[in-house]
Formats: structure tokens, sequence, C-alpha cells
């Protein structure tokens, strides 16, 4: 799923196995392009991580780090559910 910030893009993942929520950005820095919504879940060394459906570039949904190649980090966002409501944090200087 994907949600507005702004205009900023947010993708957020239900990693259903682990019952957590997570939120990164949608760009994905290899290509330059909003995919990472759509991208596939998996884990590496038991951590999280999303890989773009396009490019197979994998990131850490907890650091944002980059695991596959020598490609910047992807911004991540602390995500909290409360009441059946998923909250996302964002920056104090992100307007919305």
């Amino acid at each position: 799923m994907v949600t507005l910030a702004n205009e900023h893009q947010i993708a957020v993942f239900h990693f259903a196995r682990r019952g957590a929520w997570y939120a990164c950005q949608n760009l994905c820095p290899h290509r330059q392009q909003m995919a990472l919504s759509r991208g596939l879940l998996g884990s590496a060394d038991g951590a999280p991580k999303v890989a773009c459906p396009f490019h197979k570039t994998t990131f850490s949904l907890e650091s944002g780090e980059c695991l596959s190649a020598d490609y910047e980090a992807i911004r991540t966002y602390p995500v909290r559910v409360a009441d059946g409501w998923v909250y996302i944090g964002l920056p104090a200087d992100t307007p919305i």
C-alpha cells in the first residue's frame, strides 16, 4: 500500500508472518522508480527486507540499508498500530 505525506510517497508493509508493520520511501534509488510498495518481502539473516520488483535490489525495512548492492539507503519510518489504525512517524520537518 502507498500513502502520501505532502508529495512524498511512503510504502507501507504488513509482514504477516512477523505480525509487524514497516514503512519506507516508495522510491527505489537504483532507477528512481516509485516501485518499492510492489516489492517482494523476505528476510536476510532474520531481518525483514523488501526487494524492488523490477531490479531485485534489496533493502532492510529496519535500517533502510541496501543489502544487495552499493546503492544509497532508503528512508524508513517508525510504525505504530493502535485501535485498528496504522500510524507512520514522520520527521518534524516533513510538511503535511
